[in-house]
């Protein structure tokens, strides 16, 4: 940002050079990134950090300046004189959509006289690099640089309906900005509109309809609060960004809104005359009480390392603006100034004593207490289980955790109950969809949903090679209270059924060796019904696994073959091992045997493996799915087979012959009788 070093000494009178205001500055957090000469003045870019927009106007900074030098700081207090007919006679100020604008509020001055500015207003923005335009706009940028509050000035004569509405925009709406571009507006965006027509993009443009020109006599000024996402979507979606919008997106000082429509109206009286109308529009919420804050001396001194006396960090917090509410010799309680949104705890008040009392004063030998800390097992096990998935080939997704209502509707395997509806729709995520999909309003209730958008964006772009998983939380409501949100883990890939089974199964003896997944049947129409299922473990829920159906491709709108499922967190951390151990491998030969059986083509290939695996025991090391054929002549209709191969090893002994035989009978049993399978040579 840019400031002006003559502009900041109408507010505070450094008694240091300019060099070393500039130096304190920069180590109390506003980083100096180089100084301009422009005639008398020096324009000072300083790099304001995304939680200090108190600091977006010369105000902020110069408050920084009195805090660091402890110096005055000389504040405008504008009174200007309204004795013209009230406001709310020939005015009203309507808000039709209060998530988008929280507050509005607009003053009236009529018979200004348009012309050139002064010569010190034109140097004042020239040297911060905002041209001149007229007296009265002139004033609506002054002003904002000054404290950091966008204003914008209406000729009132243009606005049709005696009214203004700030509402969504109508479909198909455009508007014709002050750039004298006409916009297409969308969904969303905050419009500000007269009695027929949109007059403005709030917090990001002004319209050409009723810009101030010099034939304007009356003046209408807004100052108001907007969304900061509204702001950014806005003017990302429009590539239009201004000085307003760059405010309003970090948000704006709610309680400087009247102070800032004060200072305006007094300069427009002083440069341009007019008559202020009495009384002052102010529609929307009243700024929100803050919250005291508990700040515990021995905590400054025990985090800074040094002792700042009691005293001493009272005066610093008070010359940064905040309130006194209680103090005593062990503590103090404070209330932060509105401008300052990042100062919410005990910390953040200890950072504020620190840097301005200067981090130079803390000895870089001081010894700070320390306490050993370790990862939760939890944490552990989640550390080990990306660990195994990226190196398995899968890239780590992260996605928005709301969808639009068709998303959330096409799977929801762990609940029944209604979704979660969000009153503020998230707008313009979903990049070139291939249906009319409605508001991305919906909590989701699955994973699997966004995932498959993330796999159809890169099918889209090109990309032939897509493995995706995700790690985050969904949402249930609940019949009464806060809604259930638990954590599951989802994958996406391009291998087929099996494959992934495969990674799932590596994954659980990744975890814990002892533990390995059943299928059970699970039909939806979001999967293939030959290659679905649930996933048990030990009788416990684990998750579901399937391969996209084509109707599951004709909703998110690919063509590739995807294989998609999901876990339940939970159950994944009750089962593995926080710690890993060691597990000898068997020096003992392996005993390898094919199985060739003939069963019903109802038999699934899973609950035939699920009954081989169960009487192979403990000396069963594997069992892979070789071949499946299908001759109706030999075999008789509606029948296949399946060819296996089984590996059989001891880690105690090298089995024989005959407990191989064993086995394999008892493989042979169980699966005549579970499935009727005849064994064929």
């Amino acid at each position: 940002m840019l400031v002006s070093r003559l502009w900041l000494e109408e507010y505070v009178r450094p008694n240091v050079s300019p060099n070393d205001w500039i130096e304190r500055l920069t180590m109390s957090g506003l980083n100096f990134d180089g100084a301009t000469d422009i005639g008398a003045d020096q324009a000072i870019n300083l790099e304001v950090t995304s939680n200090r927009p108190d600091c977006l106007g010369h105000l902020g900074v110069a408050r920084e300046i009195s805090a660091l030098l402890q110096v005055p700081l000389q504040i405008p207090n504008p009174q200007p004189a309204a004795d013209g007919p009230a406001i709310q006679k020939d005015f009203q100020v309507v808000i039709d959509a209060p998530h988008l604008c929280s507050r509005f509020t607009a003053r009236l001055v009529r018979g200004v006289k348009i012309a050139a500015s002064p010569r010190w207003l034109v140097d004042r923005l020239v040297t911060v690099g905002v041209g001149s335009v007229n007296n009265i706009v002139d004033i609506t940028n002054y002003v904002m640089l000054e404290c950091g509050q966008p204003l914008h000035a209406f000729d009132f004569r243009k606005l049709q309906g005696a009214k203004i509405i700030v509402r969504e925009p109508r479909p198909e709406e455009t508007l014709l900005a002050i750039d004298h571009k006409s916009y297409r507006l969308e969904p969303g965006m905050c419009v500000i509109a007269d009695a027929n027509r949109a007059v403005g993009l709030g917090g990001v443009m002004g319209g050409a309809d009723t810009e101030v020109t010099p034939s304007t006599v009356d003046v209408l000024i807004e100052a108001a609060q907007f969304n900061p996402m509204s702001i950014r979507h806005a003017a990302r979606k429009l590539n239009l960004h201004s000085l307003a919008s760059y405010r309003f997106e970090r948000t704006i000082d709610n309680q400087q809104i009247d102070w800032a429509s004060r200072r305006c109206c007094q300069l427009i009286l002083d440069l341009a005359g007019g008559q202020l109308a009495a009384g002052c529009i102010d529609v929307g919420q009243k700024p929100a009480l803050i919250q005291p804050i508990r700040l515990r001396h021995r905590q400054t001194d025990r985090v800074l390392g040094i002792q700042v006396p009691p005293k001493q960090s009272a005066e610093i917090l008070t010359v940064l603006g905040f309130s006194i509410q209680s103090s005593s010799a062990d503590e103090v309680t404070v209330i932060a100034p509105s401008w300052r949104r990042d100062v919410t705890r005990e910390i953040d008040l200890v950072e504020e004593i620190g840097r301005i009392n200067g981090y130079e004063h803390v000895p870089d030998n001081r010894p700070v207490p320390m306490v050993a800390s370790h990862k939760r097992p939890a944490d552990r096990v989640v550390d080990r289980l990306r660990h195994f998935l990226t190196s398995v080939g899968l890239d780590e997704a992260m996605t928005t955790s709301v969808v639009p209502a068709p998303w959330s509707e096409s799977f929801s395997p762990w609940t029944d109950a209604e979704p979660l509806v969000s009153q503020q729709p998230m707008l313009g995520v979903l990049e070139k969809s291939s249906q009319n999909i409605g508001q991305v309003n919906h909590l989701r209730r699955s994973l699997i949903p966004s995932l498959l958008e993330a796999f159809r964006i890169n099918e889209y772009r090109g990309n032939s090679d897509v493995h995706l998983f995700e790690l985050a939380t969904v949402y249930l409501s609940q019949p009464t209270g806060l809604p259930n949100e638990p954590t599951k883990l989802a994958i996406v890939s391009q291998r087929d059924f099996f494959e992934l089974k495969g990674v799932i199964d590596s994954l659980l003896a990744h975890l814990n060796p002892k533990v390995a997944a059943t299928i059970t049947t699970f039909d939806h129409p979001l999967f293939d019904m030959n290659f679905s299922g649930q996933l048990d473990v030990a009788g416990q829920r684990l998750g579901y696994i399937g391969s996209v159906s084509a109707q599951g491709k004709r909703t998110f709108g690919f063509r590739q073959s995807a294989t998609v499922a999901e876990l339940d967190m939970q159950a994944i951390l009750g089962l593995a091992r926080a710690t890993v151990r060691h597990q000898d491998v068997s020096p003992f030969p392996s005993i390898q045997r094919d199985f060739n059986f003939v069963v019903e083509e109802r038999v699934r290939w899973r609950a035939l493996e699920s009954s081989v695996r169960r009487a192979g025991g403990e000396l069963l090391e594997s069992v892979s799915f070789k071949e499946l054929f299908r001759d109706e002549k030999k075999d008789g209709p509606d029948r296949k087979r399946l060819l296996l191969t089984v590996i059989l090893r001891s880690s105690e002994l090298t089995l024989t012959g005959a407990q191989a035989d064993a086995i394999c009978e008892r493989i042979v049993r169980q699966c005549q009788s579970d499935h009727q399978a005849n064994l064929v040579a």
